[in-house]
């Protein structure tokens, strides 16, 4: 390999991380403008059929990226899906305020799984590490994710709930995030 191909292909994993992280942030900032202006009581609002308000849509994508950042990390041993009723509870509490929780305590929160994710992302050596994806009925027996098809899952779920949080704080105020 000569000089100038290692180059290349050193800034090409460089470009793709940039485009990765510009990708997430930009969903992110979505998400995050759903919120503009709201007091705790408007961010916790049901708004719609769903169960679904805003603060819970940002506590839940902070504990997803968390759980995927840790399965780049760790492997399957890091995630394992809900098998009885209290685990499915659980599950449920990362959709919605829950105890004392705040909504400026889940943004808070928010900023520091981002920061923890870039970190991450950045210091990877390689893009093509993978693991096998824990047992689950969602997923297909025997399916490994490299750590690039985590992070564009990531982006994926963000971008979703985003449109959901677009739809909620319409719903709540009329204000639209998207449009």
């Amino acid at each position: 390999m000569t000089q100038d191909t290692a180059t290349t292909s050193t800034s090409g994993l460089d470009q793709e991380r940039a485009d990765l992280l510009e990708a997430l942030a930009h969903h992110r900032n979505l998400l995050r403008r759903a919120l503009r202006d709201l007091d705790q009581e408007q961010a916790t609002r049901r708004t719609t059929a769903s169960e679904l308000c805003l603060a819970g849509i940002v506590k839940h994508v902070a504990a997803t990226e968390s759980e995927w950042v840790d399965f780049i990390l760790e492997g399957a041993s890091s995630m394992a899906a809900p098998e009885d009723a209290a685990a499915w509870e659980a599950y449920a509490d990362t959709f919605r305020l829950v105890g004392d929780e705040t909504l400026e305590g889940v943004l808070r929160r928010y900023e520091e799984v981002e920061a923890r994710t870039t970190e991450v992302l950045r210091s990877l050596p390689d893009l093509d590490a993978s693991h096998e994806l824990p047992e689950a009925p969602w997923f297909e027996p025997g399916a490994r994710w490299s750590a690039r098809r985590v992070l564009l899952h990531v982006v994926a779920e963000t971008a979703q709930h985003a449109g959901h949080a677009d739809i909620i704080r319409e719903s709540l105020d009329g204000a639209k995030t998207m449009g």
